[in-house]
């Protein structure tokens, strides 16, 4: 008989930036205790006004009600210090795409989250789950969550096992990511890139490639894939949302993994990260975008 999955109800988010928040709201408007962790105190407020700035909006586009989106802010708590997350049934990681520190950051959860049962989740595009569940005690609890950009509105979220993961692991994620979060599901092994960003990154890169030589303007990619083929928005516009930054990390794990050259960031997406330009969060990608 399988062992029955407690409803989680304490959750702790680890980065407060675009993703982390985004988490972290749907999980405080779905009635759970909430914590968002980040490097400090400064971080922690800029975060707690990512995610009022967010709930207002919701409010103003008529998709969510003033008190209950008073009610998800007061279930939030904002903290410099991962010891908070001690007493959480779940914790999903949201920081930099970058192996080296969540790898780091999963070791030290390991040791801070007193329930042997809880769940340590990864929110990670491209990383393998099991080099962060190789740095835990706990890698049958140790999962891919990933979201999608912006989280409070798309409804996908991919769930990737390891070799370790457990069932019981796998049935509480899924449970709590349809029946608490409301989203839909999809499961993954734990390839780099998952299923969405394997079947997406390598159409953006082409793009990226078709605009680094000269063959169409960004505005003129766009358009045409906009129009010609009913896409809600062009290659260009989305790396420019998901962040450029983020675009090259998840080429660079499926380039490492897979070692196929179309994987591989092209030397202008490369070019663009270093000066800065990340898309809509820096205000310049291959778009330029109001700061407002």
């Amino acid at each position: 008989m399988s062992t029955p999955v407690s409803p989680v109800r304490r959750v702790g988010v680890v980065g407060g930036g675009q993703m982390g928040a985004g988490i972290a709201e749907v999980c405080a408007r779905a009635g759970l205790d909430t914590v968002v962790c980040e490097d400090d105190a400064t971080a922690a407020r800029a975060s707690r006004e990512r995610v009022a700035t967010s709930l207002e909006r919701a409010v103003q586009r008529g998709k969510l009600d003033r008190l209950s989106a008073e009610d998800a802010l007061a279930r939030l708590v904002f903290t410099g210090s991962l010891d908070e997350l001690a007493d959480r049934q779940l914790v999903i990681e949201a920081v930099t795409e970058n192996a080296d520190a969540k790898t780091e950051l999963f070791s030290a959860l390991d040791k801070i989250v007193e329930d042997p049962e809880a769940v340590l989740a990864s929110n990670t595009s491209a990383i393998p789950i099991m080099r962060l569940g190789m740095a835990t005690g706990r890698a049958d609890r140790v999962v891919g969550l990933h979201f999608f950009n912006p989280v409070p509105v798309l409804p996908l979220v991919e769930i990737v096992s390891s070799l370790h993961t457990s069932a019981q692991t796998l049935r509480a994620v899924d449970g709590f990511a349809r029946d608490t979060l409301g989203k839909s599901t999809v499961r993954s092994q734990d390839r780099a890139g998952f299923v969405v960003n394997a079947l997406l990154v390598p159409y953006l890169l082409s793009a990226i490639r078709m605009a680094e030589s000269g063959y169409a303007t960004p505005a003129d990619v766009d358009t045409g894939m906009e129009l010609g083929c009913a896409h809600p928005m062009g290659p260009l516009k989305l790396a420019d949302l998901i962040g450029l930054d983020t675009v090259a990390a998840i080429a660079e794990s499926m380039y490492e993994e897979f070692k196929e050259p179309l994987y591989a960031p092209p030397p202008l997406l490369q070019r663009m990260v270093q000066a800065g330009l990340l898309g809509r969060k820096s205000g310049r990608g291959f778009h330029t975008y109001d700061p407002g």
